[in-house]
């Protein structure tokens, strides 16, 4: 596991944690009993400075999980419209 290191910077181990998990903004700021806020910050802002390669990586972690919910409703609309 990654993201378990004393070396690094917090914005590094949430961001090793998003994206060895995928996981969205809520489960890392559960996981490590931080603010989404918090979280959302590390891994755009700060991260960004520290990282860029992780940086990189959450961005596509980011986006995936972004995009989920846009296909959940159009799936939703589609199958409403066939009803």
């Amino acid at each position: 596991m990654m993201y378990i290191s004393a070396n690094k910077e917090r914005c590094e181990i949430l961001a090793a944690y998003m994206v060895e998990n995928s996981a969205t903004v809520r489960t890392v700021a559960s996981k490590f009993s931080v603010s989404k806020s918090t979280v959302h910050k590390d891994v755009t802002k700060n991260l960004k400075n520290v990282n860029p390669s992780l940086y990189e990586e959450v961005k596509k972690v980011l986006e995936k999980n972004k995009e989920e919910p846009n296909m959940k409703r159009t799936f939703c609309l589609l199958l409403a419209l066939m009803l």
